[in-house]
């Protein structure tokens, strides 16, 4: 058993479910469609559309790819994007850079 998941987790799980069900409405699929051509239970449909966290990444995955829409978790967390962790690297560069003894100057 995990720790509790904090609030803005659980609003952000519950906000991608309710878009997971309002773009399978207006695609006009039902539950069950959506749930065959992802190839995943329509239980697990209307759990993920409900927010419930314990639905499977893959199933997630499935889902938006099915409703046209996995390119946007592809760059969910895209590392060339990513500005606090580009400026936490920039930090930690050196002042200078010496060249290594023995090597020629270029």
């Amino acid at each position: 058993m995990g720790f509790p998941a904090s609030p803005p987790v659980i609003r952000a799980i519950a906000k991608l479910g309710e878009d997971i069900s309002r773009a399978r409405r207006r695609r006009r699929l039902t539950r069950a469609s959506l749930a065959e051509r992802s190839g995943v239970s329509e239980a697990t449909v209307k759990r993920l559309e409900k927010g419930d966290s314990r639905v499977a990444l893959e199933s997630v995955a499935r889902v938006l790819y099915v409703l046209g829409e996995i390119r946007r978790l592809e760059r969910l967390l895209d590392s060339a994007s990513d500005e606090l962790g580009i400026q936490l690297m920039d930090e930690q560069l050196p002042k200078r850079v010496r060249p290594r003894r023995g090597s020629a100057a270029l």
